[in-house]
C-alpha cells in the first residue's frame, strides 16, 4: 500500500496554486461548476459541456486501462495524491477534463454571449493549462501523459462539434432518449476493462457516466413538460450587466441547489449501499465488497444518476418555488 512521502515546501504560491488547480479536475469541481452553469446561466451551453465531458472522460479512463502506461516512479518524484496512484497514467484525464469543459463552455458561448472571444480563449487556455501543469506539479503524470489527454481532448471536440446541434435535439426530443440514457452507460460500465488489481478508474467513469445519465434524463424531461428557465434570453453573460441584484439570486440559486445536491448524494450512497449489503451479505463498511463490480457500478451508478436527476429536475423545481427564476 501507497504511504505519503516526506516533502518540504519551498514555494508556498506554487504548492497552493497546484494543489487548487489539480482539484480543479475533481469530482468536487464537476459537483459545483457544470450545475451552477445549469442553474445560472443557460441549459444549452450545460446539456453540450456535460455530453462531451462524459465522452471524453469515458475514452480517457478506458484509454489508461487500456494502454496501461505506468505513473512517475516515486522516487525521484514526490508524488502529492495517493488516491489515483493505483491508476494508471496516459492519457491524464485531468487534462482531458479541463481541455474539454473549458473549450467546450467558449464553443458553446462564444455565438450566444456578448464578450470578447480573445478574453474567453484566454480564460480557456490558462485554466487548462494550470490543470496540466498541476499534474506535473503533483508528480502525478509525466509530460507527455499531460500532452496526450490535452490532444486527445481537443481531437475529441473538433470530432463531435460538427455534431453538437444533432445530439441535443435528440437528447431533447427523442422518445428513447431516457431508456438509452441509461442502459447504455450500465453497459459500458459493467464491460469496463479488466485489471489484475483494483483501481478506482472503473468507480470514477461509473461515477461520471451515471451523473451524465441522470442529467440527461433530466434534460428530456424538463423539455417534455416545462418551459426553458434559464436561457441566453433572460440572463447575459456580459459583466456589465452583472448586479447586485443578479448576483444575490445567482449566488442563491447555486446554495440552496449544492444543499440538494449534496443532500442528495448522502441520501443515495446510504440508502443504495445499504440495500446492496442486504443483497449481497455484506457489511457497509467492508472496503474489499464495495469493490466488486455487482457492488461498485450499481452504488456508484444509481447514486450519481441521482444527483444529476436532482440537479436538472428537482433543484429548478425548487427555485421556482422559492422564488428564484
Amino acid at each position: 500500500q501507497a504511504c505519503m512521502q516526506k516533502y518540504i515546501v519551498k514555494n508556498y504560491f506554487y504548492y497552493y496554486l497546484f494543489r487548487f488547480s489539480a482539484a480543479l479536475g475533481e469530482e468536487i469541481f464537476y459537483i459545483t461548476f457544470l450545475p451552477f452553469i445549469y442553474w445560472n446561466v443557460d441549459h444549452s451551453v450545460s446539456r453540450r459541456m456535460i455530453i462531451i465531458w462524459s465522452i471524453v472522460m469515458y475514452i480517457g479512463q478506458v484509454s489508461k486501462d487500456i494502454l496501461k502506461w505506468p505513473r512517475p516512479l516515486s522516487p525521484p518524484v514526490v508524488k502529492l495524491e495517493m488516491r489515483t496512484d493505483a491508476e494508471y497514467g496516459m492519457p491524464s484525464t485531468h487534462a482531458m477534463a479541463a481541455t474539454a469543459i473549458s473549450f467546450s463552455f467558449l464553443i458553446a458561448t462564444m455565438n450566444q454571449y456578448k464578450y470578447p472571444f480573445e478574453l474567453g480563449l484566454v480564460a480557456a487556455f490558462v485554466f487548462s493549462t494550470l490543470v496540466c501543469l498541476s499534474r506535473l506539479y503533483t508528480g502525478m503524470h509525466t509530460v507527455l501523459d499531460v500532452i496526450g489527454g490535452a490532444l486527445i481532448s481537443a481531437v475529441l471536440l473538433v470530432l463531435l462539434y460538427p455534431a453538437w446541434d444533432t445530439i441535443d435535439h435528440l437528447l431533447l426530443t427523442s422518445p428513447f432518449c431516457p431508456l438509452l440514457s441509461i442502459v447504455v452507460p450500465l453497459v459500458l460500465c459493467y464491460n469496463y476493462p479488466k485489471l489484475d488489481y483494483y483501481s478506482p478508474t472503473r468507480g470514477d467513469t461509473t461515477t461520471i457516466l451515471g451523473a451524465g445519465a441522470g442529467a440527461t434524463v433530466g434534460f428530456w424531461l424538463n423539455n417534455q413538460y416545462t418551459a426553458p428557465v434559464y436561457t441566453s434570453h433572460n440572463f447575459h453573460l456580459g459583466f456589465p450587466l452583472i448586479t447586485s441584484k443578479i448576483l444575490v439570486v445567482v449566488l442563491a440559486r447555486f446554495f440552496v441547489g449544492i444543499v440538494v445536491v449534496l443532500l442528495t448524494r448522502r441520501l443515495m450512497k446510504s440508502v443504495v449501499l445499504g440495500m446492496l449489503g442486504y443483497r449481497y451479505k455484506f457489511p457497509i463498511g467492508d472496503l474489499e465488497a464495495r469493490r466488486r463490480l455487482e457492488v461498485e457500478v450499481p452504488y456508484k451508478f444509481v447514486t450519481y444518476s441521482s444527483v444529476g436527476f436532482s440537479a436538472t429536475v428537482l433543484v429548478p423545481l425548487l427555485h421556482e418555488l422559492l422564488g428564484l427564476m
